[in-house]
């Protein structure tokens, strides 16, 4: 197992608004999962999505396929 760490970055669309989510991309290779967590509660849980539905998310995301929540 790697203990490389999660690296969190926002997306470059969020805004100042506060209701984003941190992602750490940077695992996806070596552990398959991509963490999210609330960006207004970086102590708290972190869901660790798999890397495939994540990039499928990504996907349908640019693709127009999934709207604002």
């Amino acid at each position: 197992m790697t203990t490389e760490s999660p690296r969190w970055f926002k997306s470059s669309y969020s805004g100042n608004g506060g209701d984003c989510v941190e992602v750490a991309a940077n695992l996806a290779a070596s552990r398959g999962v991509v963490p999210v967590r609330d960006s207004k509660d970086t102590a708290g849980p972190v869901l660790h999505v798999p890397a495939a539905a994540f990039a499928t998310f990504v996907a349908g995301v640019k693709a127009g396929q999934v709207g604002n929540v």
